[in-house]
């Protein structure tokens, strides 16, 4: 299926998406956070260089995070499972070799569970792939072909269903979680898909397109994405929870779009800092977390209000987030840990 989106009001290239797959510059941690003056406690550790993405299981109580290093050949990339309490590893899983070669893996960037089947899910965004490994053994299941420049992934486990963005053709795939078929792939013609959220009541994806200023929303019935707008390059999207709100991190326009999704307009725009990147929704307050990559910032937002409620400090270039009951875990590429690695920061959405 294709459909065309309104033009951007300006031409983002692929060059923008390379922000997020670069290695970022050392820099000190700064353990503190300001919340009108008042400090907050962040918990900082060490994990691996070149840190992407993480995501949250529930049933095993536990953090994937996901690392590369490098240009092609990358060599060096790991599945990482955390205790978020300690912020320690517990297991460390290797991808496959591609290439005997050079030794080049099966590099991992983006990464969602899946609970109901125990899986976890990675995008494979050099190889244009996806992959799935056990959560209890960590051995490599699958790996699906044809997602050009796979960027980010999410589980709907009530409708049996993964989505991930094909940032390279404008593409969301969707696959079976049981049997890991491709079951439904929708193409917006000139989008740039980026981050992905999926409401589970619903059945229905929604994707930042970076390209379009926009998001692309797929349900379940439809026969062509219905496209609302956003803010000014929108490259992470996160669903209030009940699902009537969408929240974007516009990382052009350095803030928070908060979309109304039955209206499909934006109602509040609230700036955050340089280079917003990642945000997420924390279901107990309803407040949203929004990374910015460029100030070296975490910022919590009412969305209600449109008001900032505190700023964070991380460890530079801090790259993704993800709330669980009430706790923001960021992953950085700073380099500031033991031997260059990036660190994992945690702190509570509220004080």
């Amino acid at each position: 299926m294709t459909s065309s989106p309104r033009r951007s009001r300006r031409t983002v290239t692929r060059a923008a998406i390379a922000l997020v797959i670069t290695a970022g510059s050392t820099a000190a941690l700064t353990g503190t956070a300001t919340a009108h003056g008042t400090a907050g406690t962040v918990t900082a550790a060490p994990l691996v260089k070149g840190l992407y993405q993480s995501s949250y299981s529930e049933r095993n109580k536990v953090l994937w995070t996901t690392s590369a290093v490098g240009r092609p050949p990358v060599v060096s990339s790991s599945l990482l499972k955390v205790d978020p309490k300690t912020l320690k590893v517990k297991q460390t899983v290797t991808p496959p070799v591609t290439d005997a070669a050079t030794g080049a893996l099966e590099a991992v960037y983006g990464v969602a569970v899946d609970d109901e089947h125990d899986t976890v899910w990675t995008t494979n965004t050099r190889n244009n792939t996806v992959a799935v490994y056990s959560q209890r053994t960590g051995k490599h299941l699958a790996t699906l072909p044809n997602v050009a420049h796979a960027r980010e992934i999410v589980v709907d486990e009530r409708h049996d269903t993964v989505w991930t963005t094909a940032f390279g053709d404008g593409s969301l795939v969707a696959f079976d979680s049981k049997t890991f078929e491709e079951k439904r792939r929708v193409t917006v013609d000139e989008a740039g898909p980026t981050g992905l959220v999926v409401d589970e009541r619903t059945g229905t994806a929604y994707a930042a397109d970076l390209n379009g200023d926009q998001v692309i929303e797929v349900t379940s019935k439809s026969v062509t994405p219905r496209l609302i707008p956003a803010g000014d390059g929108p490259i992470s999207i996160a669903l209030s929870r009940n699902g009537r709100t969408a929240y974007t991190a516009d990382q052009t326009g350095g803030g928070l779009s908060v979309i109304d999704l039955r209206k499909g307009l934006v109602t509040k725009s609230v700036a955050t800092d340089a280079g917003a990147l990642s945000v997420a929704a924390d279901d107990r307050t309803g407040n949203v977390v929004v990374v910015n990559r460029t100030a070296a910032t975490a910022t919590v937002v009412d969305p209600r209000k449109g008001a900032v409620v505190r700023t964070v400090t991380t460890g530079a270039n801090p790259n993704h987030v993800t709330v669980v009951k009430g706790t923001a875990y960021v992953v950085d590429k700073s380099g500031a840990g033991l031997d260059g690695a990036d660190q994992i920061h945690s702190f509570r959405v509220t004080r």
